[in-house]
């Protein structure tokens, strides 16, 4: 989220100058120098990872066309995690810069560095739900033009909102926005095929993901007020209740708590944010170099025989929940059974033909990998095909499961969720060097263009001061927070947990708030959807048409 570049009009301001912190100081030649190394050691370690990843999958090439336009992705897609970095990960480090227990450039630095380990430690759980978002026929599509546009358009239309939002002044967050313009494509595209806006997205997902971003400032407000009412009741030491002291660093022990929080929060911020980028990534090279991404070639040769026999499990437990008036279904061709569940995962319409097709494809998938012996195996012309049906057989058993339509027993519930995550092993996975590409991304961009972002937070969101109590109760909500929501799979707002939160501990103490900054959180929250939903659906029509 970022800050207020309006003048605040009411009183009393907040704070004197001789409480401010020094948030001017320039940053000395070596961290110049430090972080221009890190940016061309980041680029250079993808480029090189890249090239060696295409030359052993073997992968034929005949255009240079594809892989310029991997290059043109990829560099969007970690441009856009950088301006995350400055855009949203600053609010970490404001309550260590206003209660002077940090010097601003070391802070910033210091959060960069475990935005970085919070990338690197990251389970990709967030990363394969947004995907979930998506359309599903761009998605087995990636690598068309249809399918770049998708990308370009949404990386584009976020990365547009985020940088106005921040040149303006006004608050909006990075998740939220990066949510927006997937729905916006996912409309458009419907819409261009003829069909209703609404059948273009996942709502389901949509709604899961939408109640975590509009919760999670009120987890903030709510969570942060009863910690810093529980502190006053039990701990009865005044000095964590009270403003800095001029520019005098607090005591140890509360300066050692606030340090720790705020390395908490870009920790979590890191291992939630990151992943955003990272999904869209694997996207980007599943599309353009399937050979050497659609599949897992990391998969040991030895787990073959497993992943088959789990498959063929899996096909007889699904034949045997098919009516047994329907037996002509059970004979489907693979590309009849591609079909059908296409269907499915995009309508949510559950009908006689997909437990057949899911069975059918469960068969197919199983005789190829044991006709090839292995993922790393697998012919370039057949590794489309094979990554698309997996992809398709996982989200079917996903509904499946979740609806309850298909009814299934226990041993075949079982069965089929042993199979899934099969499939999911094979297909959803996260190469090293692009979690260091993205952790370099957004722990740089942390170190960049912080300071409207901890005025806002330190100096416009209450009526006085941050006093230590304050700072620590709404970082450690934010820290457990944005934390469990990387546990199950929820990208959350670090601005707007954090914002929430000072605000909840102003509320609390009884210090007010500056209504100004609350009518600009709003109006952002309210603008955000929409304005990305138009600008994404916008570029999408405009890039199928360049494409």
């Amino acid at each position: 989220m970022n800050t207020l570049a309006a003048p605040n009009t009411e009183m009393p301001a907040a704070p004197t100058e001789a409480h401010r912190p020094k948030l001017d100081a320039k940053p000395g030649p070596v961290t110049l120098i430090t972080f221009v190394g890190l940016l061309a050691a980041g680029l250079l370690f993808t480029a090189w990872s890249l090239v060696g990843d295409v030359t052993a999958s073997g992968a034929p090439m005949t255009t240079w066309v594809p892989y310029i336009l991997l290059g043109v992705a990829l560099l969007i897609a970690l441009g856009f995690e950088f301006v995350n970095g400055f855009h949203d990960t600053a609010n970490a480090v404001a309550t260590v810069i206003y209660t002077h227990s940090l010097p601003p450039n070391f802070a910033v630095v210091w959060s960069g560095f475990f935005n970085f380990l919070g990338v690197l430690a990251s389970s990709g759980a967030v990363a394969f739900g947004i995907i979930a978002l998506l359309p599903v026929e761009l998605i087995l599509q990636v690598g068309s033009g249809a399918g770049f546009a998708m990308v370009f358009a949404l990386l584009i239309a976020a990365i547009i909102w985020n940088l106005g939002t921040w040149w303006l002044g006004l608050p909006a967050s990075s998740s939220h926005t990066l949510i927006g313009s997937i729905i916006g494509v996912g409309i458009a595209n419907a819409l261009m095929h003829g069909r209703d806006g609404t059948s273009g997205v996942d709502w389901g997902q949509a709604t899961k993901v939408g109640y975590s971003l509009l919760l999670s400032p009120m987890v903030g407000f709510g969570c942060a007020a009863l910690l810093l009412l529980a502190l006053r009741a039990f701990v009865k030491n005044r000095a964590l209740y009270e403003e800095p002291k001029g520019n005098t660093p607090p005591p140890w022990w509360i300066r050692g708590l606030l340090i720790l929080t705020c390395t908490g929060v870009s920790f979590a911020h890191g291992s939630n944010d990151g992943q955003k980028g990272m999904g869209l990534i694997m996207l980007i090279l599943v599309g353009t170099v399937p050979m050497a991404y659609a599949l897992n070639r990391a998969m040991p040769a030895n787990e073959t025989v497993k992943f088959v026999a789990v498959a063929e499990m899996a096909q007889n437990a699904l034949n045997r929940s098919v009516p047994t008036s329907l037996p002509a279904l059970a004979a489907t061709t693979p590309a009849a059974s591609r079909d059908a569940l296409s269907t499915y995962v995009r309508t949510r319409e559950f009908n006689d033909k997909v437990l057949p097709a899911l069975a059918a494809t469960a068969g197919s998938i199983g005789q190829q990998v044991r006709e090839h012996g292995s993922l790393a195996a697998v012919p370039a012309e057949a590794v489309a095909n094979v990554r698309n049906d997996m992809y398709l057989a996982s989200e079917a058993i996903r509904h499946l499961d979740k609806s309850g339509a298909a009814k299934f027993d226990e041993e075949t519930k079982l069965r089929v969720n042993a199979f899934r995550q099969e499939l999911d092993d094979a297909t959803r996975f996260i190469p090293l060097w692009v979690k260091i590409a993205v952790a370099i991304a957004l722990g740089l961009g942390t170190m960049i263009g912080w300071k409207r972002i901890v005025v806002t937070v330190g100096e416009k969101i209450g009526k006085t001061h941050l006093s230590y109590a304050q700072g620590a109760s709404a970082e450690v909500v934010a820290m457990l927070t944005i934390g469990a929501a990387d546990m199950y799979g929820l990208p959350v707002s670090t601005t707007h947990v954090l914002s929430s939160g000072v605000a909840g501990t102003m509320t609390a103490s009884g210090s007010g708030l500056q209504m100004s900054t609350l009518r600009n959180l709003a109006l952002a929250w309210v603008l955000t959807l929409p304005v990305a939903m138009l600008l994404s659906g916008s570029l999408y029509w405009l890039f199928t048409r360049l494409f």
